[in-house]
């Protein structure tokens, strides 16, 4: 097999690898002794529990965080130069999206290594799927401002896409935040809008809900410390 930079996805939440991972990433994740990981103590408690054969002892884990500079990324892509595989394991779901993977990515890129993103769970895809929005045009903002003011006006700007451009609008709020963003949809949107509450995805809890705004008030189910997306279209 070509020496690549694997992209390997990991579970969403506490669910069992089978429901959500291919057999085959399993398979590659046995041939690959360098990992690039945002954790090093979760990766190796996922690698454990998807292949409980593997010496995690043996392997070489390389911190990924916000500190991280384009150089250290360069050295961490090394072993790839020397004819050997380099994982790119997240926290969850699939790396480099919404992720500081990406820049990992960007460097493999421009080196002209084989990237090569394996099969797994994204929530960002699982919501949009299950929400019954347009599925041929969507944007994903990731977390909207913290300001007050600014969060109300961006709720507003990205309303507007929905209707001038019909596309469909993802958003995400830290967990303990959920229900305050959720209430403050309901107070901003339009009642006719259309909201896609989507929490705990591939989870034992998973909910995903669509309804109109107004049938919301008042409806909001609870979702403090619930990893969720939320989804607006017309």
């Amino acid at each position: 097999m070509q020496a690549s930079l694997f992209l390997i996805p990991v579970p969403l939440g506490d669910t069992d690898h089978r429901q959500v991972l291919p057999e085959y990433n399993k398979d590659i994740i046995r041939s690959i002794n360098h990992f690039i990981v945002e954790n090093v103590r979760t990766a190796r408690r996922f690698l454990k529990k998807t292949a409980p054969e593997i010496v995690i002892d043996e392997l070489t884990f390389y911190e990924l965080n916000k500190h991280t500079s384009p150089e250290m990324v360069a050295d961490y892509l090394l072993p790839l130069s020397k004819g050997l595989s380099v994982g790119v394991i997240s926290e969850a779901g699939c790396p480099a999206v919404a992720d500081p993977g990406a820049d990992v990515v960007a460097v493999a890129q421009r080196k002209n290594y084989p990237v090569v993103p394996l099969v797994g769970p994204s929530s960002i895809i699982m919501s949009v799927m299950a929400s019954g929005f347009n599925g041929q045009s969507f944007a994903f903002h990731g977390y909207l401002p913290i300001d007050s003011v600014a969060r109300t006006n961006k709720i507003k700007q990205i309303e507007q896409r929905i209707y001038s451009e019909h596309e469909t609008q993802l958003f995400i709020e830290t967990p303990y935040r959920n229900n305050k963003l959720a209430e403050e949809l309901v107070r901003t949107c339009r009642p006719s809008t259309k909201l896609c509450i989507a929490s705990n995805i591939t989870c034992e809890d998973e909910y995903i809900k669509t309804k109109p705004v107004k049938e919301w008030a008042g409806k909001i189910p609870d979702l403090s410390k619930k990893p969720t997306i939320f989804l607006i279209y017309k």
